[in-house]
């Protein structure tokens, strides 16, 4: 297999990749199939882009009618059909039952491009510029998204400073310290160093960070802290979000309400470029056209999106089978951990994204996440150093296929320790 004009003509910054070594050619469900035919289970779900899988065939009949009739493919932020089914769907079947009063704003294709119009909106609401994000954190590598991002590979690639950007410990970091203590007190001190911010921004699940899992009651604590000195709080729900951890989203489960909540990946069902900020109706501050973008009207996205919706949000049925799947997953991790003690391996994770960390070998990870690819598994690393092994299926993947790369993670972290 022939990766030469790559490596020749495609910048060094390329990733994946290096990681996954081989030219693809088709898809189908939680299957990846190479140009030679070999195929691979897929763990990795387009680094959660392709909740439902590759290829849906429910979204794929959909979007070739909507091309086939010569529908609206480009419109930036004018009025279609295909963007009014969208918005008629989503209220229905996501906000209306939730009591979620949110208005919509679609900004550029990726999340990072949702993360900056959040922060905007934070900052032209309170007429503040400071943020507190978390250890950790990843929130996209644009300007505004990557101050906020904690990653130093990230931060250094920048090139300039980044500024109006607060870290303190996530829920967690420090082993038996109260981080929203930690945090109270510095609002509360003038002399802690800390203006008053104008947002608080959090993952629920740091997925990129290493899965470290937030408790229901430390965001409800934050959310309350947030309520007290009237910060805008922001959900970065992009990579969690859209079903990952059971319910669409991934705060449901602590009962807060975030001012403003940002989506993207999975949201378009079908991997297609989507992103969009839900927010609160008195953050509505920006003026007209001031966060702009020519492909915010992704018409094929939103015909997908609003396909995903009604064919698996109108009812509680996914969300009971990724808790049944749920459990599958950590009982078999579990046991892999407890086969392999030397390794002091850790299960990490809630819904349908798990990590496998070795606090006693920290380039396990990688090593077994390599070995899996030979035997025909598509996983992911992450963490501060890659770590972790990142599980990421698709949602609707069969128990039988879960299963078969549940066997290769077990041979692969048994061939590893071997060698």
């Amino acid at each position: 297999m022939d990766l030469g004009i790559f490596s020749d003509l495609e910048s060094d910054v390329r990733g994946y990749i290096r990681s996954f070594p081989v030219i693809f050619d088709r898809a189908v469900g939680s299957t990846m199939i190479d140009e030679d035919g070999d195929e691979y289970i897929d763990f990795f779900s387009g680094a959660g882009a392709l909740n439902y899988g590759h290829n849906n065939p429910i979204m794929k009949q959909a979007l070739l009618d909507y091309i086939g009739n010569d529908a609206i493919s480009h419109s930036l932020d004018m009025a279609t059909v295909a963007k009014k089914h969208f918005l008629e769907s989503f209220q229905r079947i996501i906000l209306e039952p939730r009591g979620l009063d949110y208005k919509l704003h679609f900004t550029g294709p990726t999340g990072t491009n949702a993360v900056e119009a959040a922060l905007k909106i934070a900052r032209k609401s309170t007429g503040r510029s400071t943020v507190v994000a978390f250890t950790r954190a990843f929130h996209g590598v644009s300007g505004g998204s990557l101050a906020t991002t904690a990653n130093q590979h990230f931060r250094q690639a920048a090139g300039y400073s980044l500024n109006d950007v607060v870290f303190v410990p996530f829920d967690g970091y420090v082993p038996g310290l109260d981080t929203l203590a930690y945090l109270e007190k510095m609002l509360n001190d003038p002399s802690s160093g800390l203006e008053l911010p104008a947002a608080v921004i959090v993952e629920t699940i740091q997925a990129e960070g290493g899965i470290n899992v937030a408790s229901p009651e430390w965001l409800r604590g934050l959310s309350e802290l947030c309520t007290r000195h009237g910060i805008v709080m922001i959900v970065d729900d992009i990579q969690v979000g859209a079903g990952r951890t059971g319910t669409f989203f991934s705060f449901e489960a602590s009962g807060i309400v975030p001012d403003i909540v940002t989506l993207s990946k999975s949201l378009s069902g079908y991997g297609l470029p989507m992103s969009l900020v839900l927010l609160k109706r008195e953050l509505d501050v920006l003026e007209r056209g001031s966060h702009s973008g020519t492909f915010r009207g992704n018409n094929m996205a939103f015909v997908c999106a609003a396909i995903a919706l009604e064919t698996y949000w109108q009812d509680d049925a996914l969300t009971v089978d990724v808790r049944r799947k749920e459990i599958i997953v950590k009982d078999r991790l579990a046991a892999i951990a407890a086969k392999f003690p030397q390794a002091e391996l850790q299960v990490r994770g809630r819904g349908f994204i798990f990590g496998f960390a070795s606090t006693a070998m920290p380039d396990l990870a990688k090593a077994v996440a390599a070995e899996a690819f030979t035997r025909g598994l598509v996983v992911e690393t992450s963490g501060p150093v890659d770590e972790v092994l990142k599980l990421l299926p698709a949602l609707i993947i069969s128990d039988e296929t879960l299963g078969r790369g549940l066997d290769i993670i077990a041979a692969s972290v048994e061939a590893v320790l071997a060698a």
